[in-house]
């Protein structure tokens, strides 16, 4: 290869520029150095803005709810479905309806933004985000049959379609809709979307049951005991899907836990047993609270990391 043919391959002579002048060609050292200082620029402006933006929902690096699904956690799912049940009652008449509302939704964004803030699973914020969601969820149920006349059929109708509509949007977007798969921003929120459609629905058919049914509160808790209980056997039995058997059982504990709570805490001319919606309340929270501690001491519900590592990746 002549002198001239390795300048332009060099990249340092163009001979069809007439006045190209051959020049030594650049370190690649150097250009390395221009690469970085431009990178640590861009990465500097992009610093400053993020600086200036506070985010009120911080990118995962982790799964943000329980990676064991076992016998705690639908124990301590059902504890929260009843503690909405009563705190909201309780609320309800005993504080001015409107205020009670309005800080049952302030509580509950407090909690949400928490959860969101998080990186991975932290069992009281999630457990505190779910127990704010069952309070929220059962007063915004509420509001509609007392506020609005919104005949319990019909708000069970519409929550269902609410909570189709969420899957189907999150089935559009997302490979699955299982639990172990909320590893990101988009995801979680399509979950707390889920979860809080669930409880809405779930509040109406429990006061459709016991109400308009007529069953009362501990008959339509046992009918929910056992529609509760059909998807788990049947994933054990039949082997059905094991994203269709969780979601199945997730919405019954709402139900399930409020008509139980009502029939324990309402008055005997009510249906009850007479023990007080602030008493049961109070109960709840305390078990709650204990089975949170439990998990955050065992990590029961929680994987290794090098094994949840493997999972999510």
């Amino acid at each position: 290869m002549g002198p001239v043919a390795q300048l332009v391959e060099q990249g340092t002579f163009n001979p069809k520029v007439v006045g190209s002048i051959p020049t030594r060609p650049m370190r690649p050292t150097i250009v390395k150095e221009r690469r970085s200082r431009r990178a640590a620029r861009r990465l500097g402006r992009e610093a400053r803005i993020h600086w200036r933006a506070v985010q009120l929902v911080r990118s995962p690096i982790a799964l943000k709810v329980p990676a064991r699904i076992a016998a705690v956690f639908w124990a301590i799912k059902l504890l929260t479905t009843a503690f909405g049940e009563s705190t909201s009652d309780w609320l309800v008449h005993n504080v001015n309806p409107y205020l009670a509302v309005v800080g049952g939704f302030v509580v509950f964004a407090i909690a949400m933004t928490l959860q969101l803030r998080t990186t991975r699973y932290v069992p009281w914020v999630y457990w505190l985000a779910v127990a704010m969601v069952a309070v929220f969820g059962t007063m915004a149920a509420d509001v509609l049959h007392v506020e609005f006349g919104v005949p319990y059929i019909a708000s069970s109708i519409l929550f269902a379609i609410a909570l189709a509509v969420v899957f189907w949007l999150w089935a559009r977007v997302e490979p699955t809709l299982s639990i172990h798969s909320i590893t990101t921003t988009r995801r979680e929120l399509f979950y707390w979307a889920a979860v809080l459609a669930t409880f809405a629905m779930g509040t109406a058919l429990g006061d459709l049951a016991a109400y308009t049914f007529n069953l009362g509160f501990l008959s339509a808790g046992i009918v929910f005991a056992v529609l509760f209980a059909l998807p788990g056997l049947a994933y054990l039995g039949l082997r059905i899907n094991g994203v269709l058997a969780f979601w199945g059982a997730y919405v019954m504990t709402r139900p399930l836990g409020a008509s139980f709570a009502d029939w324990t805490g309402k008055s005997r001319h009510a249906g009850g047993i007479g023990i007080g919606d602030g008493t049961m309340a109070f109960v709840l929270a305390v078990l709650i609270v204990a089975g949170v501690a439990y998990l955050t001491t065992t990590r029961s519900d929680q994987l290794d990391e090098p094994l949840a590592r493997r999972t999510i990746g």
